[in-house]
């Protein structure tokens, strides 16, 4: 699995419930690396989206506690037993895990690869991933050029387990 994020310089991914910058860069990077893929969200990322449906061109797979929930265009798990069953159904697809930040949490030790949005800022958040670079298990392994849109520099950054 693949962890796909956009962070600031202190690891936040999000603020009441949105992201922290919306920059068209970083979506065209997300779109290239989910479509035709598989994204794995919880239920609040699904209701983020533009008019709270499932992203197209893509399988979504949505995390939810809530057994009566219902999305269409969506497959719905409701553990993360039953979300690492359903993607063996598509063993040619690549499995992005896209938020939120529990379940990054709880799909963090499934992933062996991290494509990291790096702002050269810091933004107020609620929510935070993991550092990466302060962990022994991720090494960082590719980082692109430094660019620059609506006054935030930001750069992309590729991330590599080295312990499992």
């Amino acid at each position: 699995m693949i962890l796909i994020a956009a962070v600031d310089e202190n690891w936040g991914i999000g603020y009441q419930g949105e992201l922290l910058a919306r920059l068209s860069k970083d979506m065209n990077f997300f779109r290239t690396k989910t479509t035709d893929n598989i994204i794995i969200m919880g239920r609040k990322t699904l209701e983020s989206f533009p008019k709270k449906t499932p992203l197209p061109n893509r399988i979504n797979i949505v995390l939810t506690n809530n057994t009566q929930y219902a999305c269409e265009g969506a497959i719905l798990c409701h553990s993360i037993a039953e979300v690492v069953d359903t993607v063996k159904q598509y063993p040619d697809k690549d499995c992005y895990i896209v938020g939120g930040g529990s379940v990054y949490e709880e799909f963090l030790p499934y992933c062996d690869t991290a494509y990291i949005t790096k702002f050269a800022s810091s933004f107020p958040a609620d929510t935070y991933l993991k550092n990466l670079d302060a962990s022994h298990e991720w090494e960082l392994t590719h980082q692109s050029e430094t660019f620059e849109e609506k006054g935030i520099s930001f750069s992309f950054v590729t991330y590599k387990r080295v312990v499992s």
